[in-house]
């Protein structure tokens, strides 16, 4: 089973939702916003993919964090900081393939995920 992570209200997580239906792929949606998330799982996905491809520093989130929190980062403070302010996580994070998927690649996802419509 697919397992998606991010923000409903998203327009990126539209994307990514609207390319799993086209393709009739099943899918069970993580809102980080009502269930919010984990250190460890967040450990195991900096382990996987690297903290630093994780944290969404183009976004609206981040640029209201005060300086102090963006500066000097590492995985343990950027952990810290995805727990406490979920919307740092770069969205979606797509599990349930042959690799993480991170962000919306249509052809990625095709490649990993498998695909009828491309």
């Amino acid at each position: 089973m697919i397992k998606i992570f991010g923000i409903k209200q998203c327009s990126t997580m539209a994307k990514a939702f609207a390319w799993l239906d086209a393709q009739h792929l099943p899918y069970e949606f993580h809102d980080y916003k009502k269930l919010g998330i984990d250190a460890g799982t967040l450990a195991v996905w900096c382990a996987d993919l690297g903290w630093e491809a994780l944290v969404n520093t183009r976004g609206t989130t981040w640029r209201k964090l005060p300086e102090a929190d963006r500066s000097n980062l590492d995985q343990a403070r950027a952990i810290r900081l995805m727990v406490a302010n979920p919307s740092l996580i770069k969205r979606p994070l797509i599990l349930g393939g042959n690799e993480p998927l991170l962000g919306f690649d249509a052809a990625r996802y095709a490649q990993v995920l498998g695909a009828r419509n491309v």
